[in-house]
């Protein structure tokens, strides 16, 4: 089967330390793997980027095609992404710029390179602007080392209260813009922007994989060795079902962001932090203590490891 452009780039990329040739030599290339909004496959694509501060902005040019390119729509569905950069591999949440915003980073990315205004006049959609940031755990205050299971799940409940908490200080801000635009004769203010969506989303699918994990693989492996504490383990599966329902009906808020009601949305999100962090307070409390003689990442089983070589002959 013939190799497609982009297959023979991405090859190439991997092969040379993200350095290609041919239209893209010397340029700013990045990998970009964007899990399929319909089929849930990763597909991964090479996409031009310019680097903004901390950040990378990627633009959904589409060549200037009128309508937006597949990897945009796929991460409007699923905001965790990854990126290649080099050497480098990472997870990031991308996040489209909106307003003024996405006008001024539009300029910057023009200014580095002057072909994204062709393809804005090429077609009436507004190109799509995507903030690349790190989805890293933020304020992680343990060892930054992770040895054991205890060390893995505390990790991931740092990064989830800090997206939480990020959530939360942005709605926060939109509720506060919409006050500043209340006055008679002036146009009402809008309705919750992409960059609240793409953290929720975000936040809700992590929490949800975080729960499936628990659920399927280190519960019924610890209830095994712990048998005092099925009731323990059947209540946070419990609270794991109350806190999709949560999920599920934010998720459903989000669907419709044009329409979405603010007051509804907060009322939502605020039920959801408590029951959260209720829940994370006590698996710490009940759990974590019991993993941390647990090593991770876990040794791989024996008919992972690799054969043993053959004794030599003396």
């Amino acid at each position: 089967m013939p190799t497609s452009f982009n297959e023979s780039v991405i090859e190439e990329f991997r092969a040379n330390g993200g350095k290609v040739g041919g239209p893209f030599e010397g340029g700013n290339l990045l990998l970009l793997t964007t899990t399929g909004a319909k089929s849930g496959t990763e597909r991964t694509t090479p996409l031009a980027y310019v680097r903004h501060d901390d950040t990378l902005l990627v633009i959904g040019s589409n060549l200037g095609a009128p309508s937006h390119p597949h990897w945009y729509r796929n991460l409007l569905a699923h905001p965790v992404v990854r990126v290649e950069l080099g050497t480098e591999t990472f997870q990031a949440l991308a996040v489209p710029a909106e307003g003024a915003r996405r006008e001024e980073l539009f300029e910057r990315a023009v200014r580095t390179a002057p072909g994204y205004a062709d393809y804005q006049a090429r077609t009436a959609r507004s190109l799509p602007v995507v903030v690349l940031e790190r989805a890293e755990p933020d304020g992680w205050e343990g060892p930054r080392e992770v040895r054991t299971l205890a060390d893995k799940i505390m990790e991931v409940h740092t990064w989830l209260r800090g997206q939480l908490r990020q959530v939360t200080a942005e709605t926060e801000a939109h509720f506060a813009a919409r006050a500043a635009h209340q006055g008679p004769g002036e146009p009402p203010a809008p309705g919750l922007g992409l960059q609240i969506r793409q953290r929720c989303l975000a936040f809700c699918q992590a929490l949800r994989f975080h729960h499936t994990s628990e659920d399927a693989h280190v519960f019924p492996g610890m209830a095994r060795y712990h048998p005092h504490l099925a009731d323990t383990f059947a209540r946070l599966t419990e609270e794991h079902r109350t806190v999709a329902r949560i999920q599920d009906d934010l998720v459903a808020l989000l669907a419709g962001i044009g329409i979405a009601d603010p007051e509804r949305f907060r009322t939502e999100l605020d039920a959801m932090s408590r029951e959260l962090n209720a829940h994370l307070d006590h698996e710490e409390k009940t759990i974590v203590p019991l993993l941390a003689q647990v090593p991770w990442p876990p040794p791989a089983r024996a008919s992972e490891r690799p054969p043993e070589p053959p004794p030599r002959r003396s």
